[in-house]
């Protein structure tokens, strides 16, 4: 059993792993896409033409496979504290990235998350889930938070930069909430069961839906501002919409004594310190710098600096550039005039 429980804990670090390299690489890419293509489908079969992004796609979704061996063995309430340790990771990969240094306040961020994982660790049960309700009739909390995560896509709309992508963020994690419970019930559903059954049952058709919203909205929150914009609302996000859902949906047992309960407690706070902390790194904000200067078309313009306040006429630019003897002969080519 104790052999079982560490593979189960090895396999949810490596999708967390996986999830931080992921999540990274599709922000260096999405970024570079224009603000007039939020909440566009636009969005995502541009970025289906980057190597970079697909890559990033591909490790998510191994992540996520990952994941769902974990959510099949562990609860739900333990696997999501555990997969936003992601977060370290996607630092490790962008402090290089980004060329910025690691400051003290990020590494005690990283710290505290990992004792908020740790405690949480501690409060819940350690032997495999039981019993799973999951019926369908215990789904209306689901359409709650997906309500949650409609109204926070409707007021970032109308915002823009930060507001718009912590908003977007949000509701991307919690719509990731619900599609880890959905592949808890899916796998639930598949116990002594033939792999065909999946063709007959709804969290299947559900859980391809909310990879896909989920996914979309990540992408629109990425593009809309810098990393540190957004992932903290989607560390934050994923783990509660995943938690209540085990709670009331699976009936994920909760410890109710005065001392497990005060460990809890103190877990979720240190696991929001210390998301935000480590979200909020510079190293994160510096992806878009990198971006700026990859953008196609930067060195168009805007690669010549302004006069006056205004903006250096391209073409002139090239002119003026030329050898006297090259420009001698364009003028005398088109009249003398000098055009």
């Amino acid at each position: 059993m104790s052999l079982d429980l560490d593979l189960d804990y090895a396999t949810t670090l490596l999708a967390a792993v996986l999830l931080g390299v992921g999540f990274v690489l599709q922000q260096y890419a999405a970024e570079q896409e224009p603000e007039s293509r939020f909440l566009r489908l636009r969005i995502l079969t541009d970025l289906l033409r980057k190597p970079r992004w697909l890559l990033g796609i591909g490790c998510m979704v191994a992540g996520y496979l990952l994941a769902a061996w974990s959510i099949d063995h562990l609860e739900l309430t333990l696997v999501e504290p555990l997969l936003t340790t992601y977060l370290i990771w996607a630092l490790v990969l962008a402090v290089p990235l980004s060329g910025q240094s690691v400051k003290l306040t990020e590494v005690i961020g990283a710290v505290i998350l990992i004792i908020g994982v740790g405690l949480l660790s501690l409060s819940r049960s350690i032997t495999p889930i039981g019993l799973d309700i999951g019926s369908f009739s215990h789904w209306y909390a689901a359409a709650i938070i997906a309500g949650v995560a409609f109204v926070a896509v409707m007021i970032g709309h109308r915002r823009t930069g930060q507001v718009r992508a912590t908003l977007t963020g949000l509701a991307a994690g919690l719509v990731f909430g619900i599609q880890d419970a959905l592949t808890r019930q899916t796998l639930t559903g598949l116990q002594g069961n033939s792999w065909t059954v999946l063709f007959t049952t709804w969290s299947v058709y559900a859980l391809i839906g909310a990879g896909i919203v989920g996914i979309w909205l990540m992408q629109n929150a990425f593009s809309a501002a810098p990393l540190h914009a957004s992932l903290p609302a989607i560390a934050a996000g994923e783990p509660l919409a995943g938690i209540a859902l085990g709670i009331l949906v699976f009936g994920d047992r909760i410890q109710i004594t005065p001392g497990l309960l005060a460990i809890e407690v103190c877990g979720i706070a240190a696991l929001i310190i210390g998301v935000i902390a480590v979200a909020r790194s510079s190293a994160f904000s510096g992806l878009r710098k990198i971006t700026d200067v990859i953008t196609p078309g930067s060195h168009g313009t805007d690669a010549h600096p302004p006069v006056n306040g205004t903006p250096r006429d391209s073409s002139a630019a090239r002119k003026f550039s030329r050898p006297a003897h090259q420009r001698r002969l364009h003028d005398s080519a088109s009249g003398g005039d000098g055009r």
